[in-house]
């Protein structure tokens, strides 16, 4: 968690279509980074990586929402600058600004996709500006398949607590939505008995048994937007541990 940056603010052009919502852009971290190294949404290192690519944001409360805009997917444009290539970009919210309150809307921007909104060689230029009005929009996620030979997949990677009594873990990669509304879990021996998991943080999911899990586990999610139902058939196989992860058949 972090404040937003006091730099100075340019002046707000025209919006080009209606549906464009305004709001201001900082950046933070390395100038070719991914922000930070995990926040708040709990992906860790994955925002640096294929598919993210470290096009990702920290947002102000009303991107971040308290946690469940984790996932969301923007598209993100400047026009107020002459570096400005006044094209959008996409991007992903992985992280919090909890101080980010001056306007409606913040994007604390990883500085990959800060530059990203530049004209070709005008990245370094665009950044030294430092905070500006930007137009954005909400936009589906569409991620690809990680390899040549798969289609799209949601990867789910368990977290560092989980225990045969108590399973966490971490959801990325969501088409359509990029969020959840609810997630429940299926035991293989339970059939047709669905257990209600509860938000630990982010995109991090949990229950607390009282008795011991086996699996296979069958995950069970609502997207939070469209309110989809996708079922993940026993996508945690037996004698998972802390760290694995594990891929879906199904995508949004």
């Amino acid at each position: 968690e972090r404040t937003a940056l006091n730099r100075q603010i340019l002046n707000v052009s025209a919006i080009e279509s209606t549906d464009w919502s305004i709001a201001k852009a900082s950046w933070y971290g390395p100038p070719n980074g991914a922000g930070t190294d995990g926040g708040a949404c709990g992906y860790k290192s994955a925002v640096g990586k294929f598919p993210f690519s470290s096009m990702v944001s920290s947002g102000g409360p009303s991107l971040f929402k308290s946690g469940q805009g984790c996932g969301d997917c923007y598209e993100v444009k400047c026009t107020s600058n002459a570096a400005c290539s006044q094209k959008p970009v996409t991007i992903l919210i992985s992280d919090e600004c909890p101080g980010c309150v001056s306007e409606s809307a913040h994007f604390d921007m990883s500085g990959t996709a800060f530059g990203a909104m530049a004209i070709s060689g005008k990245a370094d230029q665009l950044r030294n500006v430092g905070v500006f009005h930007v137009q954005y929009r909400r936009t589906e996620c569409n991620y690809p398949g990680q390899t040549p030979l798969t289609t799209s997949s949601i990867k789910f990677r368990i977290d560092a607590g989980a225990n045969p009594y108590y399973f966490s873990t971490v959801v990325e990669y969501l088409n359509g939505d990029g969020n959840l509304a609810s997630m429940e879990l299926e035991e293989a021996s339970n059939k047709d008995t669905w257990h209600q998991m509860d938000r630990l943080r982010g995109a991090v999911w949990k229950l607390n048994s009282g008795s011991e899990l086996k699996g296979p586990f069958s995950i069970r999610m609502k997207a939070a937007d469209c309110g989809k139902v996708l079922v993940a058939s026993n996508v945690i196989p037996v004698g998972w541990k802390p760290g694995d992860i594990y891929w879906s058949h199904v995508n949004y």
